[in-house]
């Protein structure tokens, strides 16, 4: 079948333009174009400047069209060819694909067989974006009449490409806001506890959170695990011009280094092996509000460095990108370890702390305010039962509670709802008693030893920590994850129990059971 250049761009026009799905038009292009040019399969290929990537997202045969994500990097010498797009001619014609630097290189990532190959180069705006390609098996397959038809449509194919673009784009734009707001009904829905002890034990850090919340500076909340560092930091949020924008919470100690910077700063597309898309980082979903720093303190000494930047320079940098992204964040950090400690120890940035520590706040660990216990055990009480679908909460046994007085505590509150979860399991619909739970009993000398060694003496405070996880250890039966795991009943991820454990020298695993065989 023969073709005039008006009837072709005529044919071609309404095929590609007829659709903004590009695999439908393209394959409606491949019906139309094969009775005319010697045609096996139509490609569309993308060009990514900003990486460096030729990418080949659509491919249509007789078959039908696909959508595809293969990438082919470019070396620098070759990227320039293709961006130069007044100097190159409108068609680029290969007999043989593989003869041809940039598209032999393309050919070989993906597999394809010996082929000749006519593109059509794509410019919008003065800018190379990519090529409506046509391949034919075999080599010299095309003609210059077949180049003179396939030139005339260049320009239709680059306003329908870039219109699926930034259809494209309106639609990830719309799946991101999406994304935005499950994210941020799940943290709102994990954030609004009520404050219990208020008025009693936490009196003094709730004053510091009054005065320090309509401000923006960086706050450092200090306090043992398990004593509502997260709650305090949402109060302080709650309490604060921000109220209205986001609450991003990041616990440092449970990403593996490895993804820290992507999950902290997000990272562009084609940085590292497996990013398919831009992907926007704790940050940049905390602009506008406040992210809070759980376990400061586990940060590698790359992510403190460009933490510094953040709280300077108020601007952080994607992995894989060149640009800076501003962003308008408030930062509130939080540690259960002694920073001071491990600045001398050099384990943490110096000019990182004093940026962090502008407002210290600290939480007293629960031994410190027990006449919270009371209030705390109710308010337990009362969300486990609606969770476990009960219809009234049971009430507490006679001298229940002054058992629980007599306890110290050493996972503090997380370790007082995990007693209450336990003993409304076991009750039965009778009143809640806490005898055998966590080592609480109704006798006094049953008292757990303190967490602060009061009878001990100075005591450092890594034997401290190594002597209160090995007594959670124990009261787990030496189970580290899983319910009624050391982890669970610590309030840890499981990962970073096993990081600290490392540190501190406590053994687990096979190295216990050798240890606990050679006594």
């Amino acid at each position: 079948m023969n073709a005039d250049e008006n009837d072709f761009f005529r044919e071609m026009t309404l095929r590609i333009c007829g659709t903004l799905d590009l695999e439908s038009a393209l394959h409606q292009c491949f019906l139309y174009v094969r009775n005319v040019i010697p045609a096996d399969e139509l490609d569309l290929f993308v060009y990514d400047a900003t990486i460096g990537t030729v990418d080949v997202v659509a491919t249509a045969n007789e078959a039908g069209g696909i959508t595809r994500t293969d990438k082919t990097h470019l070396p620098p010498e070759l990227r320039q060819e293709l961006e130069e797009p007044y100097r190159r001619p409108r068609v680029r014609v290969a007999e043989n694909i593989f003869e041809d630097p940039i598209l032999g290189r393309v050919a070989r990532n993906l597999g394809w067989e010996e082929c000749s190959i006519m593109l059509g180069r794509l410019i919008i705006d003065g800018k190379y974006i990519g090529a409506l390609g046509i391949r034919a098996r075999g080599t010299g397959r095309f003609t210059e009449d077949h180049v003179r038809l396939w030139s005339v449509v260049n320009e239709p194919a680059a306003i329908a490409v870039a219109n699926s673009r930034r259809l494209r784009e309106v639609v990830d734009l719309k799946d991101m806001l999406a994304d935005d707001n499950r994210y941020l009904r799940e943290e709102l829905r994990k954030n609004t506890v009520e404050i219990v002890g208020a008025d009693f034990g936490l009196k003094a850090a709730m004053e510091s959170v009054r005065k320090v919340a309509p401000l923006a500076s960086p706050v450092l909340i200090i306090g043992e695990t398990g004593t509502g560092k997260e709650v305090i930091a949402n109060a302080i949020h709650n309490l604060s011009p921000r109220y209205n924008g986001p609450f991003v919470k990041v616990n440092c100690g449970a990403i593996p280094e490895s993804l820290i910077d992507s999950e902290l700063f997000g990272h562009e597309k084609g940085a590292f092996t497996g990013a398919l898309a831009r992907k926007r980082g704790r940050f940049e979903r905390a602009h506008g509000g406040t992210i809070f720093l759980d376990e400061i303190s586990e940060l590698p000494p790359h992510a403190q460095v460009r933490l510094l930047r953040v709280l300077q320079e108020k601007e952080i940098e994607r992995v894989g990108g060149t640009e800076p992204v501003h962003v308008d964040i408030r930062i509130i950090s939080a540690t259960n370890r002694n920073l001071e400690k491990m600045v001398e120890d050099g384990d943490f940035r110096e000019d990182l702390y004093f940026r962090i520590k502008v407002f210290p706040i600290e939480v007293p660990p629960l031994r410190a305010r027990k006449n919270d216990i009371p209030a705390l055990v109710q308010h337990f009480v009362r969300k486990k039962s609606r969770e476990m679908v009960r219809h009234s909460a049971p009430p507490l046994a006679p001298g229940a509670i002054d058992a629980l007085m007599t306890y110290d505590w050493p996972g503090n509150v997380r370790e007082v709802e995990n007693a209450v979860e336990r003993a409304l399991i076991l009750s039965d619909g009778k009143p809640l008693k806490f005898d055998g739970i966590l080592g609480v009993s109704g006798a006094s000398h049953d008292r757990a030893p303190s967490l602060a060694g009061e009878s001990q003496g100075s005591v450092a405070l890594h034997d401290v920590e190594a002597e209160h996880i090995g007594r959670i250890l124990r009261a787990a039966g030496g189970r580290i994850e899983g319910p009624g795991g050391a982890a669970e009943l610590l309030g840890m991820n499981p990962g970073t129990l096993r990081h600290r454990m490392r540190k501190l020298g406590i053994p687990f695993g096979r190295k216990s059971r050798v240890r606990d065989g050679g006594r």
